[in-house]
């Protein structure tokens, strides 16, 4: 059974973005890579929340979009999934994008890790951007 959380923490409020649906597209996200959903946090945060974290759990010094804690259980995907808002903002800035493309990017890039895929080498991270770019049109054909 799925269960999402849509949390803040630090100084944000939380995205006005339509929850029904993305929990919809990201269950068929998982569904695509033969995994389903149990409990997954989003913990939406500010720069400082996310570099305490950053340096608390995985002793980085710097900030980051996105922290992913994977808690999964044959084949059943559990996280807590961190995102800086104040990054996504500069992020889609940076990179002359929407804001809200640039967080659907991030909060679907949490899940893609939990289904296994990585982004350390720039290979990894092409097939990331593939993945991440094939869920986002997916996205935009969820619930029309």
């Amino acid at each position: 059974m799925q269960n999402f959380q849509w949390m803040t923490e630090g100084n944000v409020v939380l995205p006005q973005i339509d929850y029904r649906k993305i929990e919809q597209w990201l269950l068929n996200v998982a569904k695509n890579h033969g995994k389903i959903i149990g409990d997954i946090n989003y913990i939406f945060c500010d720069d400082k929340t996310i570099v305490d974290v950053n340096n608390q759990y995985l002793k980085h010094d710097y900030f980051t979009d996105i922290i992913t804690f994977d808690r999964s259980t044959r084949g059943t995907l559990k996280a807590d999934i961190y995102i800086s808002l104040d990054t996504v903002e500069s992020n889609a800035h940076k990179l002359q994008q929407n804001f809200l493309t640039e967080l659907h990017r991030v909060i679907v890039h949490g899940v893609l890790h939990l289904c296994g895929f990585k982004d350390k080498t720039p290979q990894e991270r092409a097939e990331m951007e593939t993945e991440e770019n094939n869920a986002l049109l997916l996205f935009q054909n969820t619930n029309q």
